[in-house]
């Protein structure tokens, strides 16, 4: 009979019920959002590098098919984040370019600590791919604070 695996014991009390549901009410907003921010974020970036997004490119860079592009281009469309031009690619509105910039910096300083703490450049990128939707402004502020103190 194999052995169970042995639960580390608590430190603290399990919080107040309010408090304790906080943190799983932020985690489902994140995950809400995480998918919109990756979409933008790409889309920026498809941008950044060919001057177009188009969806065909979108759909190849995150491994999805065309379809479920179509429909979340109608979503962001909608929340006013892009715009689509008739045979011709998507574009971020100001709204669009604010949202993909704040999580290109989200993702670059969890990257950049992952990287600071010894992790491989590429399990640091696909990490940070996850974690950059989670983490908080405070804790991205202790990233930078440990980063310039050298860790």
């Amino acid at each position: 009979m194999a052995s169970r695996p042995k639960t580390i014991p608590r430190d603290e009390p399990l919080p107040d019920a309010d408090v304790h549901s906080e943190g799983f009410r932020q985690t489902r907003e994140a995950l809400r959002s995480a998918l919109v921010e990756d979409y933008v974020e790409l889309i920026a970036d498809l941008i950044e590098d060919g001057n177009e997004a188009r969806q065909v490119d979108i759909a190849a860079r995150l491994g999805v098919a065309q379809p479920t592009v179509a429909k979340m281009l109608t979503r962001l469309c909608a929340e006013g984040l892009v715009s689509r031009k008739p045979y011709r690619g998507v574009f971020l509105t100001e709204a669009g370019r604010k949202m993909a910039e704040e999580s290109r910096i989200r993702h670059q300083t969890v990257e950049a600590f992952l990287r600071a703490l010894g992790v491989s450049a590429e399990t640091a990128r696909i990490d940070a791919e996850g974690i950059e939707h989670h983490v908080s402004a405070e804790t991205l502020e202790a990233f930078r604070r440990a980063m310039a103190k050298g860790l």
